[in-house]
């Protein structure tokens, strides 16, 4: 039987791959040398899921890899027009980041229930100043996005006392459809976005979007930056259309020194972390090892990403 050749894109620290050694042929690809080194490979691993070194080489000439995985959620930082149109399978990280992604989105629900950030600017200023917080049970969420972050997130902001409706893109038991969600935002303290990022999603939290919202609201983005049109959302803080927000994920990754957003009260910044925590790449590695096994093996592949659609379907 031929050794496959594995394509790994991406930089240090680079995947371990264990009980895999010796059983592949690994090569290692960055954005300038991918487009030479994809014809030669029959696995692409995209470990550097920042890269869109993906969208740019896969159109040219030659082979292609059968399988494309990707150490992420998302897949719209690789999927273009000619990826989406050819026989090759596409998986996606699926199942790694739930729970991180869910409890990072309960702690910045608290953080801004207890009013904690400017607890934390008092104690810098050496001031003393008694507040009244809010009670986090018995408010709303909306959570905009239905796959398993999502789920995720709502039921760890129910296990808080939070009543979380969960908006997907159609309506099914349980989640509401995307015809819901203007009256959803209207009635919530707190609006999680953790869509995933395609032509119906993007730029979704426009400035009608948050002048629908309360001004009591919070906002958090922990999907894709693109979900948000950044300048409204800074409009609707500044102006106190909206309480508040904390943003994960960017329009431009890293957020440019010289941004806006940085030095914006009443706003959290955060660089694209909600979902690392210790030990997340061997949680990533292991899941790929277990997938190549399927895929060495003939057996159906999981978190197959509907390339069309732009996320794995069925939840």
């Amino acid at each position: 039987m031929t050794t496959p050749t594995l394509l790994v894109l991406g930089t240090d620290p680079l995947p371990r791959l264990g009980r895999l050694t010796g059983r592949v042929r690994v090569e290692y690809a960055d954005e300038s040398t991918l487009a030479a080194r994809l014809p030669s490979a029959d696995v692409l691993l995209v470990w550097d899921f920042t890269s869109h070194a993906v969208r740019a080489a896969w159109p040219g000439g030659g082979p292609r890899p059968r399988w494309v995985h990707t150490a992420s959620a998302g897949v719209d930082h690789l999927l273009c027009p000619e990826l989406a149109a050819s026989d090759t399978v596409v998986t996606n990280a699926r199942g790694v980041f739930d729970g991180p992604i869910a409890e990072y989105v309960a702690a910045l629900v608290l953080a801004f229930a207890k009013d904690l950030p400017r607890t934390l600017t008092f104690q810098r200023e050496r001031t003393w100043r008694h507040r009244e917080s809010r009670r986090l049970a018995g408010t709303r969420a909306c959570v905009v996005g239905s796959g398993p972050i999502g789920r995720a997130i709502a039921g760890t902001l129910e296990a808080l006392g939070v009543t979380a409706a969960l908006v997907g893109r159609a309506p099914r038991d349980g989640v509401h459809g995307p015809e819901d969600l203007d009256r959803l935002l209207a009635r919530a303290d707190w609006v999680i976005a953790a869509a995933p990022l395609t032509e119906s999603t993007r730029g979704m939290f426009d400035a009608r979007r948050f002048g629908v919202m309360q001004p009591s609201a919070y906002f958090v983005n922990v999907g894709r930056g693109q979900l948000v049109v950044e300048e409204a959302l800074a409009e609707a803080v500044r102006r106190r259309w909206i309480a508040g927000a904390a943003l994960d994920v960017f329009e431009t990754e890293p957020l440019p020194p010289d941004s806006p957003l940085w030095r914006l009260p009443g706003l959290v910044v955060s660089p694209h972390m909600s979902g690392d925590t210790v030990g997340w790449r061997d949680e990533l590695r292991a899941q790929f090892v277990e997938l190549f096994e399927l895929w060495a093996a003939g057996r159906p592949l999981v978190n197959v990403v509907d390339k069309q659609r732009g996320y794995v379907p069925g939840h």
